[in-house]
């Protein structure tokens, strides 16, 4: 082996044992470092915190980041299941609203102010909005027995007449569209008394309400008492109910007596329907009817 291998490897050795025993020395339970072990021990931290920092305040962000879009996720997916029970609510209220309707018409045409008369029950299908609101189109004509001038009934009330039937569907004029060539007669059934007669001669728009006209009647009537179809006129069957006593007062010259009549039907929220025709149902109509049934 040659001088300088020899040296090479005797100058690692002590290069080898000066570090063990610096490690050594280093490990051992001291008090106090020494000035160049603090010096280290200052730098390393110092580097350590240099580092340390940023990466903890760009892991904050990225944490920041994922926790913003995990809420943003979250509220989206609320959003969608408040929508889906909003939807799933209307729908619910809509088909019990539409239920109470059907009941009520099937109530109405199974009471005996109407078994008499032929009803043809409809589905309104269209509104006039050209009309302001005051015609609607159902889906019966002439080829279901619809005639024009027939009335048109809920199960709260009259609303309207047939205006005009084509062969499959028709156009009813609603109360609110009346005007003194559509008068109805009518009466206000009063207990102990005679009924009050007069006519249905319109509607007023700024009361919502019909005006009625007595003939040959001057006392007072309470309010809420119902108004009915006398059946004269030769339009409208009696006995159909089309609203109750608003407020009783006087016409312009103070000499005649007339009403304001709030409808019992609603009219602007209408689905289903009756038509009345007022000729009595015969005892052959009858059989048929009940054959069919």
């Amino acid at each position: 082996m040659s001088f300088f291998r020899r040296k090479r490897l005797f100058t690692i050795l002590i290069g080898f044992i000066i570090l063990v025993g610096l490690i050594g020395f280093s490990l051992r339970d001291r008090d106090e470092l020494s000035s160049v072990e603090q010096f280290l021990q200052d730098v390393v931290g110092w580097m350590q915190q240099a580092v340390h920092t940023p990466v903890e305040y760009t892991t904050n962000i990225i944490s920041n980041i994922n926790d913003v879009k995990n809420v943003y996720q979250e509220n989206q997916i609320l959003k969608e299941q408040l929508a889906r029970y909003q939807r799933n609510l209307y729908e619910v209220q809509e088909l019990r609203k539409e239920n109470q309707e059907l009941m009520s018409i099937l109530d109405k045409a199974q009471s005996d102010d109407i078994t008499a008369f032929k009803s043809i029950h409809a589905t309104i299908s269209a509104r006039s909005p050209e009309q302001w609101f005051k015609q609607v189109t159902i889906n019966k004509g002439k080829q279901d027995g619809v005639q024009s001038n027939m009335a048109v009934i809920t199960g709260e009330g009259m609303i309207g007449k047939v205006q005009s039937a084509s062969q499959f569907t028709s156009t009813v004029l609603l109360l609110n569209g009346f005007d003194r060539s559509n008068r109805i007669s009518v009466n206000v059934n009063l207990e102990g008394e005679e009924d009050a007669s007069g006519f249905i001669l319109g509607y007023d728009q700024d009361r919502e309400a019909l005006l009625l006209e007595f003939t040959d009647y001057e006392g007072e009537i309470p309010e809420g008492e119902f108004v009915f179809s006398s059946g004269l006129g030769g339009v409208f069957p009696k006995g159909l109910e089309i609203g109750a006593i608003q407020e009783m007062t006087t016409d312009q010259y103070g000499l005649t007596q007339v009403a304001y009549v709030k409808p019992s039907a609603d009219l602007y929220n209408l689905n289903h329907v009756i038509v009345i025709d007022r000729n009595v149902i015969t005892s052959d109509e009858e059989t048929v009817e009940e054959e069919v049934e």
